[in-house]
């Protein structure tokens, strides 16, 4: 993987329940598909996504930041994962937040001002396009 940059993860929830999410408290996650936007610009780069996936895998068990808490459950899975290797969090997270909507208010967001840095969808297909196009037209707004 590339040195670092913006990453989504796409992943799978296969079953409906609450998830207590560190500080946010309770937060029911329906069964469904949801993409989670993040950034890997310190000195492991994109190695974020390989601790991602250890902790979905139940390889890692710590929780640090939210999208722990939603790996960590047995029913999540990390599906697909798209990467650009610019500094474009923000702008993906807030693109998908408002083309696919479905946001999980202030998930994956304690750091920054958007709404949330998490959306769920029903549709594999859909989200997985949404996510390519965010990263491709956000990344092309930067040229």
């Amino acid at each position: 993987m590339a040195a670092g940059g913006t990453y989504t993860l796409v992943l799978e929830r296969e079953s409906d329940g609450p998830i207590e999410v560190g500080a946010l408290g309770d937060i029911d996650f329906p069964a469904g598909w949801y993409a989670y936007t993040g950034s890997a610009l310190g000195s492991g780069g994109f190695s974020r996504v390989e601790r991602h996936r250890a902790v979905a895998s139940g390889g890692n068990d710590a929780r640090h930041w939210h999208i722990d808490y939603l790996l960590g459950e047995d029913a999540t899975s990390v599906e697909t994962v798209v990467t650009t290797a610019v500094d474009i969090e923000c702008a993906v997270a807030r693109r998908l937040a408002d083309t696919v909507g479905g946001a999980v208010p202030d998930f994956g967001c304690s750091d920054c001002g958007c709404r949330s840095h998490l959306v769920g969808c029903d549709g594999r297909e859909e989200l997985v396009a949404a996510v390519e196009r965010a990263h491709d037209v956000v990344a092309s707004e930067r040229d």
